[in-house]
């Protein structure tokens, strides 16, 4: 039976005892050879669950610049799996809040300046406050001892938030490459990633108090680094994971910090540095070129990685040429296969829907073959951030809120912002 507007939120039956194919070869040991045509059952419904781990930290970001909140997660830590409605929140914990910073300066390439518009947003004026942009860019997880059950292993989740606002490149414009070597270690002089992507995750931020001017905040890849490694090191003694997931330029960061963890052994316990590294997967959805052929070959060259990218055939972010892909492997979709979405020839942003990818990847089959919604998943998701679904299926376009835009009415009154935790 075909799911329905009405349908429940429901997508991977993730249970214990449930998952048929070793979680091993869902992370990529085997490069996913004989996994992707036709898709594989349990890599389908593991591939939609780390979406849904992706999508969370769009829902949960504040992107209104009129707000006190702005740039920041609406929830605590604790509350932002089961807030935005994922399946299984609870095969999950979130362990850190990640923000990363991007400082507009003169002599700034075009492609820097366009990434940074379309990734942050401009917080509240502050007393003192100097000319950067910190925002939440994504958070930290590790499986519960449930999630442990149903995975089959100690999963250690990065997720990357992707733009907020439409990404927009100047005509012509030339991406500018800078050294990977801050997130590759030996020999990799020749490999180079794109810069604005590089700066984005590398760029500390100042502390916004002029008494202590020399003093910086960490980059989120010291955070994210140093989260990752606590948690690898605290779960030493157990079978572990790193699995790093984002969609669009969220994708790209995936990609670095993906490498940057296997590339400086962050996947094995510092105080017993003999043991075999954990193996490190990038699930990317959606994700721009980010580096050059040197960069793929670095990629490729550390035997713990892998990455599998998912791509709509209608999307124009992924690059054409595959060849400049790092991905290990690469699963093709098609929304325009499904019945259930209307879309118009030219309508690139739909196409580049993170929740219309995950639909795309709960029905899509394969070429020559019906779309079929072989994971029960509420269709109306695809029109929370999109005006995608056909007539037939009476449900608003744009309908995500959060909860009035956490306005909260007082004892006199008055409506005020709710306080927010781990901001």
């Amino acid at each position: 039976m075909a799911p329905t507007a009405n349908a429940p939120m429901s997508s991977p039956k993730l249970g214990e005892g449930s998952i048929a194919t070793p979680w091993e070869q869902l992370q990529g040991s085997c490069s996913w050879k004989g996994l992707l045509e036709p898709l594989n059952a349990d890599l389908r419904a593991s591939l939609i669950a780390y979406g849904e781990l992706a999508e969370a930290a769009y829902d949960g970001f504040d992107a209104h610049e009129n707000s006190p909140h702005a740039g920041s997660c609406m929830y605590s830590q604790a509350g932002l799996l089961a807030a935005y409605g994922m399946s299984h929140p609870e095969y999950y914990t979130v362990t850190k809040f990640l923000k990363a910073t991007w400082e507009p300066r003169l002599g700034q390439s075009p492609e820097s300046m366009a990434i940074g518009k379309a990734l942050f947003v401009q917080q509240p004026e502050k007393p003192g406050r100097i000319e950067s942009r910190t925002n939440w860019i994504g958070y930290v997880a590790v499986a519960t001892d449930e999630g442990v059950k149903a995975l089959g292993r100690r999963d250690i989740v990065v997720a990357w938030r992707g733009t907020v606002k439409i990404l927009e490149y100047p005509k012509d414009v030339e991406f500018r490459y800078k050294s990977a070597a801050q997130v590759l270690a030996g020999d990799f002089s020749d490999a180079n990633v794109r810069s604005g992507i590089l700066d984005v995750y590398t760029t500390n931020n100042p502390i916004e108090n002029h008494i202590m001017p020399m003093i910086v905040r960490n980059s989120a890849r010291d955070q994210v680094v140093a989260e990752v490694r606590r948690l690898v090191e605290k779960h030493q003694h157990e079978k572990t994971s790193i699995t790093v997931t984002g969609h669009s330029l969220g994708a790209s960061l995936a990609t670095l910090n993906a490498v940057d963890i296997a590339a400086h052994a962050f996947n094995v316990p510092y105080s017993r540095p003999e043991q075999t590294p954990c193996p490190v997967t990038a699930i990317l959805l959606a994700s721009p070129h980010v580096g050059d052929e040197n960069f793929k070959s670095a990629f490729a060259s550390f035997p713990a990685l892998r990455a599998l990218h998912v791509r709509n055939s209608g999307d124009k972010v992924p690059p054409a040429d595959e060849n400049m892909n790092v991905a290990t492997a690469v699963l093709h979709i098609d929304m325009d296969r499904s019945p259930y979405l209307n879309l118009r020839p030219d309508d690139e942003i739909t196409r580049h829907n993170l929740e219309c990818y995950l639909h795309g990847l709960a029905g899509d089959q394969g070429d020559g073959k019906a779309f079929s919604m072989v994971v029960d998943r509420d269709v109306a998701l695809v029109n929370k951030s999109a005006d995608a679904l056909k007539d037939d299926y009476p449900v608003p376009a744009n309908w995500w809120a959060i909860n009035h835009k956490h306005k909260i009415k007082g004892v006199v009154g008055r409506w005020t912002f709710d306080n927010i935790m781990d901001i």
